[in-house]
């Protein structure tokens, strides 16, 4: 922790105050609007910005166990008023997405999943989670029982089919969204799956497939 602490205590003298990057922070004073939203998961081994190479104000972040995009809240639709239906309850990662989407008005959504991914390795090696109970209910709750990603076998240690798999079930999960289902039929918005290799740095975008199983090239 000194580490992290020491570096804090001097970001804004050795970082912020260089001249190379003062009127850059002192734009962000003004508010923010970044190209993309990155959905991605809270494993310390992917970090959005290095990856990207996105500076502040750049990339907005939403971090979940697993990549996870919840369903959209039940009883909720963007641009109507007044009282929750019944059992309406907050979802603080479908606010982001859609602030991101209608406040922000990023024109990109990438949904990025990675190798040796602990969450998706827990389902397809069907893991007892008894011992960490919200992680479990996260995941129980987030996949669907007849999900593509629960019928897969854990064919290797970094369990990238099943990430991948996982991933595109996001994006289509994105697509029910009011919001970002609107901007894509209007072509404000575009949807991108990335699968990321915390080994070797490489990053492999989705591309169409006849084959029914998930195809990532190179970007």
């Amino acid at each position: 922790m000194k580490s992290l602490m020491d570096h804090a205590r001097s970001f804004a003298t050795t970082h912020v105050a260089d001249p190379r990057n003062a009127a850059a922070f002192e734009a962000l004073e003004a508010g923010q609007s970044p190209e993309a939203l990155f959905v991605t998961c809270s494993d310390s081994r992917v970090v959005p910005t290095l990856i990207t190479g996105a500076r502040p104000g750049e990339l907005f972040e939403l971090r979940t166990a697993g990549n996870v995009v919840p369903p959209y809240p039940a009883g909720r639709r963007a641009g109507l008023t007044g009282e929750p239906a019944p059992g309406h309850h907050p979802v603080s990662e479908a606010a982001t997405i859609e602030y991101a989407v209608c406040v922000l008005g990023v024109r990109s959504i990438v949904v990025c999943g990675h190798s040796h991914c602990g969450a998706v390795g827990a389902l397809v090696r069907r893991e007892d989670l008894s011992a960490v109970p919200a992680v479990r209910d996260w995941l129980e709750h987030s996949v669907a029982p007849d999900d593509a990603l629960r019928s897969l076998a854990p064919s290797s240690p970094d369990v990238a089919e099943a990430v991948q798999t996982h991933v595109l079930a996001q994006v289509e999960r994105l697509r029910a969204y009011p919001c970002v289902r609107e901007r894509v039929a209007e072509g404000s918005l575009t949807l991108h799956a990335w699968y990321y290799e915390v080994h070797t740095g490489a990053v492999t975008a989705h591309r169409p497939s006849d084959t029914g199983r998930p195809a990532f090239a190179p970007l």
